[in-house]
């Protein structure tokens, strides 16, 4: 036993030291740049990004929390006409990543698009400058619109709370006097505060990895600079030192995450908790009910979704699909199922650590995995190249091969990357399906002669393998939107949906990038159909 133990931790250490190394290899890659570099970045560009950075996710923290605990609170309190079609659409905006919603608004609210026309053509305007809307292209449009594609991060959690723990203790409230108001305020909002403090650090995580969206809007985050720094301006030590900026700024947003949380948890009575007893909305108050509802639902999937099938539509009417989609959607599928696979394999292997190698020891490996989500995509690229070069270096000695196998430039470096981001997702939901076996399944298996290792494949595999698809499947939808990642570590030459997407809105070419947009939104709508599935199979829906 205390040799399995000493492999769970050394197993632990190397994958500690491998997610660790992104970190020391940008403070070396940092300390690289010349001396006038810092002062010109603390001069020049550190200030705006901060500035921008910090109101983004401010302003995106207050939408997400407003959205996702009023609507939580509304599917779950309420019983109104089109409730259960509300519970499953306000997911929706899921299945679309913020780059493609930025995307598509862009054009729907240029001065010539068809939301500015439709409403001059509504009011008998003619010229463009006689109705004159908001500028998208701004930080509290980018605030918006993050903020109504990310607020299902908060909603699910909420929700599943106010289902599944709240049912007694609002009933009570309810029986000692408390209004609908009162009980939200003291009681609901009170008991949600560890959902809403984990939906919101997460979705704040993903406000800072994106990309797409805050340079499609004109917005100068630290995330925007990264890129541009590297890209751009091919000044590497200076992205570095950016990129150890944001990684200041994601410890922050943890510990302020588990600050909000104020270490709270909830413990169970050892009886079946009573679900929530809705109360019955008709007439107008329905109807009330039921519009602001879908409000998130259109504003974050509904309106671009529609908008993205119509230009795709008229682009393939008129032009036919572009000749490179095909190539770009077999490149999507190459990188993010080889990545799949390496996470998937990977995520089996340290979820079933506890049992395999000893508790402490695995579950120090299934902490461990979850560095890489932890760190936004340009971040983790910029650490990675210290590390790939010298694999490179490594794997050149030993072959006799002067060519890069798995550093920058090659497929090599970005299903790593793919693979060190999105660890934690398929160890995340293989562990969940590996708990749901009883332990006296194994247990007979290892009493009948079978070893740890011929008891996870032969007995625990088998029965947990749905928790294990979905994992699969959750992660190779996140590797196939992702977009910081892939422009920063994609070969040469070698475009994706998404990159495709990038460049058409980089140009301006709105129309010929909707087939791909549409196609990365129906990829996304995967995940969003797996969680209604999971969310029915658990019982969530009564009545």
């Amino acid at each position: 036993m205390s040799m399995a133990r000493g492999l769970g931790w050394a197993a632990a250490l190397a994958l500690a030291a491998l997610l660790v190394a992104p970190v020391v290899s940008l403070a070396f890659t940092a300390a690289e740049g010349t001396g006038e570099l810092w002062p010109h970045l603390a001069a020049y560009v550190l200030p705006q990004a901060i500035r921008d950075t910090a109101l983004l996710l401010a302003g995106v923290g207050l939408l997400v929390i407003g959205l996702g605990t009023g609507t939580a609170w509304l599917v779950s309190a309420f019983d109104f006409p089109g409730r259960r079609l509300l519970d499953a659409a306000l997911l929706l905006p899921l299945a679309v990543p913020t780059y493609v919603v930025a995307y598509a608004y862009l054009d729907l609210m240029h001065p010539l698009g068809a939301m500015q026309s439709g409403l001059r053509a509504m009011l008998g305007l003619t010229s463009p400058r006689d109705l004159v809307l908001p500028d998208l292209r701004s930080l509290p449009g980018c605030i918006g619109l993050l903020g109504f594609v990310l607020y299902p991060y908060v909603y699910l959690p909420t929700r599943a709370l106010f289902l599944m723990r709240a049912g007694s203790l609002l009933e009570a409230a309810r029986m000692l006097g408390a209004g609908p108001a009162r009980t939200f305020l003291r009681v609901a909002l009170p008991l949600a505060r560890p959902a809403v403090a984990l939906g919101t650090g997460l979705a704040l995580m993903e406000a800072l990895n994106d990309v797409g969206a805050a340079e499609f809007l004109g917005v100068r985050t630290l995330t925007v600079q990264v890129y541009a720094t590297w890209v751009n301006r091919s000044d590497l030590p200076g992205a570095a030192q950016i990129a150890l900026v944001m990684l200041a700024c994601v410890l922050l947003l943890v510990g302020l995450e588990r600050l909000a949380r104020g270490g709270r948890g909830y413990a169970g009575t050892g009886q079946r908790e009573r679900p929530t007893a809705r109360r019955r909305l008709d007439g107008w108050q329905a109807a009330a009910a039921l519009g602001l509802g879908s409000v998130p639902v259109i504003v974050g999937f509904g309106l671009p979704a529609g908008y993205l099938a119509v230009s795709a539509w008229r682009r393939v009417n008129s032009a036919g699909l572009p000749d490179t989609l095909l190539a770009e959607a077999g490149n999507t599928v190459l990188y993010a199922g080889l990545a799949t696979l390496v996470t998937v394999a990977l995520g089996l292997m340290i979820a079933a650590a506890p049992g395999l190698l000893g508790r402490r020891s695995g579950t120090a490996l299934i902490r461990t995995a979850a560095v890489g989500y932890a760190m936004p995509g340009t971040v983790l690229a910029v650490g990675l190249l210290g590390p790939l070069a010298l694999m490179d270096s490594g794997l050149s000695v030993l072959t006799g091969a002067a060519v890069g196998i798995v550093g920058l430039g090659t497929g090599g470096a970005l299903v790593m990357g793919y693979g060190m981001r999105f660890l934690t997702v398929s160890v995340g939901a293989t562990e969940a399906g590996l708990a749901r076996i009883p332990r006296t399944i194994p247990d007979a298996a290892r009493m009948l002669g079978r070893g740890r290792l011929a008891t996870l494949f032969s007995v625990q595999i088998p029965l947990a393998w749905p928790a294990i698809l979905s994992g699969a499947l959750l992660a190779f939808v996140d590797i196939a939107k992702e977009l910081p990642l892939t422009l920063l570590l994609r070969p040469l030459n070698v475009e994706t949906l998404s990159t495709h997407l990038y460049g058409e809105a980089a140009r301006g070419t709105y129309e010929d990038g909707a087939a791909a947009a549409l196609l990365i939104v129906g990829i996304g709508l995967i995940p969003v159909i797996l969680l209604l599935r999971l969310d029915r199979d658990a019982g969530f829906r009564r009545g």
